[in-house]
């Protein structure tokens, strides 16, 4: 795969599952370069395989699919570019004009139909007057000022929070095919809590609306809560949790016959903060009230991966999605505590649905950026080929799984991508961000762009990381920089043991995010590599505390709060021991590892004489490398490739020929 082939990564949204079980709706985005933005639009999927998906609308991007209860309407979101904010759309589900519903001035974030298919409850976030354009003629750099009296009032991708906090509205879903002419329908303010509520869900019965959001008396603190309020409107009520610890909630449905209630949470300790390797769990309590049971096990499991959601079936059992180990599992689980495992091995699902009887999955795979299948039998049929073009013009390389002891005998799990040919090929040590995440068995644009470029690309899951138990994301917390920088390189040295093909004395390192921490940190410690890149790092957890926008937590939980503490965990305390030639990329617009992060490590650089360059894009901010404008996401990789050309030349890379 090379940097133009961007516009081929096909992304697969979540099914939409039409209530009779014949066929789902997905959306199917993709970056392209000449709108510089994401375009995608609405799939049909029937689950006869003699029926051919096919395009159903014609946005310039349309995504969420949900239809109606009654199965009559299709509701999505609609974008008409990079700039315009998403609008609530309907449409009659056997075809016809899109209707446009909402008029928000910061557009639509997520949406849920109530079970009599008449109203639809959506969230969106309110401005206060005077800001963000709600009053003509009164520009952002002509605001009033802001008073911050809270530590957490900024997002990464959002900015400021505090006065535009997201809410929850209801509205009635006209009658379709109305006059074109007809004033949009009104919505009606269910929540107005001076935090984010989360996305809203109906009740069964449909005269309740639940969702989560931290108290307003609890600004500083990352607990969340149940909230249940009626529908006609009124005061929302927070649910009674007997014994539960403060927790965050991430997603809460009740169940179909309305008598439970499910919600996915992370336990975060006695002081509301300890978030560390915590993984989500899925609880069940009595819709009336109760004590709370968890379903899965806090240890061993987590429900929160990527675009994770709870997903109903049948009249009490639920659908989860569980990091497991480099892959993403689908598991089915009811009330009463039991369970089926029913996708795993080399998959990674990003979403389920189920309804008259047929279960649609979205996943990904080594040999796709995204597709749908049906679940017939406990095996999944495959029924769409969005990434045929990707694997016809990009020669994939399919990843070698592969685990390798660290020095104390620990396990330490991922995978090699190695270009064709005897080699010896010049080998990249890439790590991943959080440190609580994973890489997974999906495709991943950047080692397949690696690997065309001549590169063997070595990935692994150290401890710290998700999918492997509480304990192995536990490990390094009060120790940054330890076994986890124990368990890269033992990777890396037991791939260079195995395979002759692999050049050791040609090497590169680079990460982001944590993996920027965890490679500015190896090679203050280790100077075997011929270059390094570090992006978008967590390099100075002091400063990071007052600039990030989670750094008033994040340091002093996972590294502790001493100075001493800081000081013996930082990237730039140590600095000065750095001799291998660093890129540092960095955005603008990043609060979650905030540029000066960037800017104060390649200045240490700079000022003790290591070749050191700085890479900053304008207008991005954390997710350049994954949600970033295309023509930067492109620029991103031309760049990483003339670095690696520069002092590790290929020949599908090879370095620059200086001019005159």
């Amino acid at each position: 795969m090379k940097p133009e082939h961007l516009p081929l990564l096909n992304s697969v949204s979540p099914p939409a599952v039409h209530p009779d079980g014949s066929r789902a709706v997905v959306s199917v985005t993709r970056p392209e370069f000449d709108a510089d933005a994401y375009t995608g639009q609405l799939w049909n999927v029937p689950l006869d395989q003699e029926k051919l998906p096919r395009r159903i609308t014609r946005g310039v991007r349309d995504t969420a699919p949900a239809f109606s209860p009654d199965g009559l309407v299709l509701a999505f979101l609609r974008s008409d570019g990079a700039s315009s904010k998403a609008q609530l759309c309907v449409v009659e589900a056997d075809g016809g004009e899109p209707q446009v519903i909402t008029e928000r001035l910061l557009g639509v974030e997520s949406f849920s139909w109530s079970p009599d298919s008449h109203r639809i409850v959506f969230s969106s976030r309110e401005p206060e007057a005077g800001r963000y354009g709600s009053v003509e003629d009164v520009a952002a750099d002509a605001e009033e000022p802001r008073l911050i009296s809270t530590l957490q009032y900024r997002l990464n991708g959002v900015g400021y929070t505090r006065d535009r906090p997201r809410q929850l509205f209801l509205l009635d879903v006209p009658e379709l095919g109305g006059e074109p002419a007809a004033p949009l329908p009104e919505s009606v303010q269910l929540t107005r809590f001076t935090t984010d509520t989360a996305s809203g869900t109906f009740s069964a019965d449909g005269s309740a609306v639940y969702f989560a959001a931290a108290p307003s008396d609890g600004d500083d603190v990352l607990a969340t809560s149940i909230y249940r309020v009626s529908a006609t409107g009124g005061e929302p009520a927070e649910v009674d949790l007997p014994a539960a610890p403060p927790q965050s909630v991430l997603d809460v449905r009740e169940s179909r016959d309305g008598q439970w209630l499910f919600f996915i949470a992370r336990d975060l300790g006695g002081s509301g903060r300890d978030f560390v390797a915590r993984n989500a769990v899925l609880c069940c309590v009595p819709a009336g009230g109760g004590r709370p049971v968890p379903l899965t096990d806090p240890e061993m499991m987590d429900v929160a991966a990527p675009g994770s959601r709870i997903e109903l079936r049948g009249p009490d059992r639920v659908l989860v999605l569980n990091n497991a180990q480099g892959t993403v599992e689908l598991l089915e689980l009811g009330a009463t505590g039991d369970h089926s495992l029913l996708v795993h091995g080399d998959k990674a699902v990003t979403g389920a649905a189920w309804s008259g009887g047929s279960l649609f999955v979205s996943f990904a795979d080594p040999s796709t950026h995204g597709d749908l299948a049906v679940l017939d039998d406990g095996q999944l049929r495959i029924l769409t080929d969005f990434s045929a073009a990707l694997r016809t013009q990009a020669d994939l390389v399919v990843p070698q799984e592969l685990t390798f002891d660290a020095p104390d005998g620990y396990p330490v799990h991922g995978w090699l991508v190695r270009p064709a040919g005897k080699g010896p090929h010049p080998v990249l040590l890439n790590i991943h961000g959080g440190p609580f995440s994973q890489f997974t068995v999906a495709l991943f644009d950047e080692a397949q762009v690696y690997v065309a470029a001549g590169y063997a690309v070595l990935m692994c899951n150290p401890r710290g990381s998700a999918g492997y138990g509480r304990d192995h994301g536990l490990a390094i917390r009060g120790r940054f920089g330890t076994d986890d920088m124990r368990d890269v390189l033992a990777f890396l040295d037991g791939a260079l043991a195995r395979f002759p093909t692999l050049d050791a004395g040609r090497l590169g390192i680079m990460g982001g995010s944590y993996g920027g921490y965890l490679t500015a940190w190896t090679i203050a410690h280790h100077h075997r590599f011929k270059a390094a890149i570090v992006e978008r790092g967590f390099l100075d957890p002091v400063s990071f505390e007052g600039s990030a926008d989670i750094g008033w937590y994040f340091g002093g939980e996972y590294l502790g709060d001493s100075a001493e503490a800081l000081a013996a965990q930082s990237p730039l305390g140590h600095v000065a021991r750095v001799r291998t030639p660093t890129l540092v990329i960095h955005s603008e617009d990043d609060l979650r590892c905030p540029l000066e992060q960037g800017q104060r490590y390649y200045t240490a650089l700079k000022r003790q004489g290591t070749e050191a360059r700085l890479l900053i894009f304008p207008g991005e901010d954390h997710e350049l490398s994954r949600s970033g404008r295309p023509r930067h996401r492109r620029q991103r990789f031309e760049h990483i490739l003339r670095w690696w050309a520069r002092y590790l030349p290929t020949a599908s890379n090879p370095a620059e020929v200086p001019q005159g």
